[in-house]
């Protein structure tokens, strides 16, 4: 493991996420929005923010995954990330996430809801230290994991990719 990113996940007390990497809720808002008052995609109450620190390493990916709120990724150390975005169209898009805005690399990106997305940090011996921003909050009755045979039946076209950030079930 790189030393940094061990560091970052020693000093930061960051844990496995389900979906790769390692994570750790650092903020989440007192004040909710009621079921009411929010979209019917949501089956009750939400926190009005939430964020996260999220750290990948060396051949982790972010896997596949969706959610009902929009989520932005917030660039904060190591090296540039690649977040691939399926649409429900079926276009994958591809965004960099860095600090070398020069080389066509943002230092934040908002993921809209319900698109499918995964990540990859791009130096495989380095790590990203990166933040997660969900407004209403992340609650994970709202989180998807990708199944690679519903996704391989939507979008064929896609077949590589959707196995590189995605597991076999069974």
């Amino acid at each position: 493991m790189n030393e940094k990113a061990a560091d970052y996940i020693s000093m930061l007390n960051l844990v496995p996420h389900p979906e790769g990497g390692y994570f750790k809720e650092v903020y989440r808002s007192e004040e909710k929005l009621s079921k009411d008052s929010l979209p019917e995609r949501y089956n009750s109450a939400r926190s009005i923010s939430t964020s996260i620190y999220f750290l990948l390493e060396g051949e982790q990916v972010s896997m596949f995954h969706k959610i009902r709120s929009d989520e932005t990724w917030h660039f904060y150390d190591g090296s540039v990330v690649k977040i691939y975005i399926l649409a429900n169209d079926g276009q994958i898009s591809e965004i960099l996430l860095g600090k070398n805005l020069e080389d066509m690399e943002f230092h934040q990106v908002t993921i809209k809801r319900n698109s499918w997305f995964g990540a990859e940090v791009l130096d495989k011996n380095s790590y990203a230290l990166l933040g997660c921003t969900v407004a209403p909050g992340f609650d994970y009755d709202d989180f998807e994991l990708g199944n690679r045979d519903l996704l391989l039946s939507l979008y064929p076209h896609h077949e590589k990719i959707i196995r590189k950030f995605t597991k076999s079930i069974g």
